[in-house]
């Protein structure tokens, strides 16, 4: 393939650098606008420190044409995104929108690109008044879909993707899944999703598959679930924290865990309509369009010791 120009915004985080590690190996020439303080190694990377705003991306692109482009940004309100989408189309050839698997209700096991929008099928209105992700990345999508005028976008949709800044278990992630060994405190779970399939893969194949969906011309218009669908249960990526990195886990009843602050705290929704679902992947359609095959993976267990070993150094307790 030709060596093309790829931007990534807000592609600072895990995400986007394991995408720009693939976009590079792939042989292309990749921007990262970001806010982190980030070096490049690689004359084919380069940083911008800023934010994404539109007045920058306009100066950048009367610069610079991209090939590509990767949005990382969430918009927590839809009408937010829509000046962006136009401004983004119109200057490049095949735009990624980051969507999330959490838009999709649990109708459908496994599920497939096609399976229903909690959107278009919740009846709970304290839900749909409260909750900004889910909702927002499908409205989104709608807008893209139906009201945009559009076609030189893919939609991505990856499950929750772990690394070092994020080892998550249910709805709690990172230091107080590494700080309960230390402490001698057990992390507490709800029984209830022990033996359902965890929305769960590690980032660096979820960048692996965004980047390879680039570039190829059935993609455009089209709608992916990123995942290497491994499909590992709750309980089983907790016995892997256990073997990886000591954590203990103990596991109560549902309401009971709710009522836990300390560990639900701005997470309700995402337990109540996400973790407390079956969250089984058929990523058969994503594995046609980028020729990617299940070898092309690290297993879970491969990419949490990769991601626990990172943490435990960049956290000073090794």
């Amino acid at each position: 393939m030709k060596k093309k120009n790829v931007l990534l915004i807000a592609g600072g985080g895990t995400l986007g650098t394991y995408a720009s590690e693939e976009l590079l190996r792939l042989g292309h020439s990749v921007d990262v606008i970001c806010l982190e303080d980030k070096i490049s190694d690689n004359e084919n990377l380069t940083f911008y420190k800023s934010y994404a705003t539109n007045e920058f991306l306009e100066e950048l692109f009367s610069k610079k044409h991209y090939d590509g482009i990767i949005n990382f940004i969430h918009y927590p309100d839809a009408d937010m995104y829509k000046p962006v989408h136009k401004l983004l189309t119109d200057n490049t050839e095949h735009l990624i929108f980051l969507s999330s698997y959490r838009a999709y209700a649990d109708l459908q096991n496994p599920i497939t690109e096609s399976a229903p929008f909690l959107l278009d099928v919740s009846t709970d209105e304290n839900f749909l008044a409260e909750e900004d992700y889910a909702l927002s990345k499908a409205k989104a999508e709608k807008f893209i879909r139906e009201e945009s005028g559009t076609k030189n976008w893919t939609i991505v949709r990856p499950v929750i993707s772990f690394s070092d800044k994020r080892l998550d278990i249910v709805t709690i992630n990172r230091q107080v899944v590494l700080d309960a060994q230390k402490k001698g405190k057990p992390v507490i779970l709800p029984e209830n999703v022990k033996n359902l399939t965890a929305g769960l893969d590690w980032s660096g194949n979820t960048g692996k598959i965004i980047a390879n969906l680039l570039f190829k011309e059935n993609t455009l218009g089209e709608a992916y679930t990123i995942s290497s669908a491994q499909n590992l249960s709750w309980g089983e990526v907790a016995d892997l924290y256990t073997e990886l990195a000591g954590t203990e886990f103990k596991w109560i009843e549902k309401d009971e865990w709710l009522r836990h602050d300390e560990y639900i705290q701005n997470s309700y929704w995402a337990a109540v309509y996400d973790r407390f679902f079956d969250r089984k992947i058929d990523n058969s359609k994503v594995l046609k369009a980028t020729g990617l095959k299940k070898e092309d993976f690290k297993s879970i267990k491969e990419g949490l010791k990769i991601e626990i070993e990172k943490a435990k150094t960049v956290g000073g307790t090794k």
